[in-house]
Formats: structure tokens, sequence, C-alpha cells
């Protein structure tokens, strides 16, 4: 019998992707500060990334990145709804696919 749905329709297992990602438009307010990115002190347009550890990591889009220890797996999915975030099996990958262009 033939497995269902087929192999090219099926979502990637967790050990097969390295995190997930969403885009954040707006600031990111962390324990009641704005988190601004290490290079270069923006505070908008971040890359958030759920890695397959649990960790939670911030880019922003000129490429400063940085782990947030003050946000976990549990925050990423409930401000992600999960399903809105989309795998990709490598951090490269998912990062060319969520660019983010300032208005």
């Amino acid at each position: 019998m033939p497995h269902f749905p087929p192999p090219e329709l099926r979502m990637p297992s967790r050990q097969e992707v390295a995190g997930v990602m969403m885009r954040w438009l707006q600031p990111l307010v962390v324990d009641g500060e704005v988190r601004t990115s290490p290079g270069c002190g923006a505070y908008r347009y971040w890359i958030v990334f759920c890695m397959r550890d649990d960790s939670v990591g911030l880019r922003y889009r000129a490429g400063h990145e940085t782990k947030e220890p003050g946000l976990d797996a549990a925050w990423f999915h409930r401000h992600s709804g999960t399903s809105t975030g989309r795998f990709h099996p490598t951090l490269e990958e998912g990062v060319g696919r969520h660019r983010i262009v300032s208005a």
C-alpha cells in the first residue's frame, strides 16, 4: 500500500531542518526593553529564528545576528502561529527567502 501523502507533499521532520523563522517588522520588546541590532543599533525589521535546540535568535536585514536568551520556543510558536513559519533545510536558504525590504 502506498504511503499517504506522497513524500513530495510531506512536511520535513524537525531533524531535517535547522529551525523555523518568521518576520518581525515592528520593534521587538523583551522584558520591557526594545531590542536593537548589536551591529548597527536598528530596532525593527527582524527575522526571528527558532532553532532545532529551541533557542531563539534574531537577525537584522543587514546581516547582524544575535541569540536572544529572553525569548524561547514557546514565545516563538505563540507569535508565529507555527503554521506561518517556514521550514528550510539550512539557515542560509531560509534567510534568502525571508529577506526583508523596508517600505
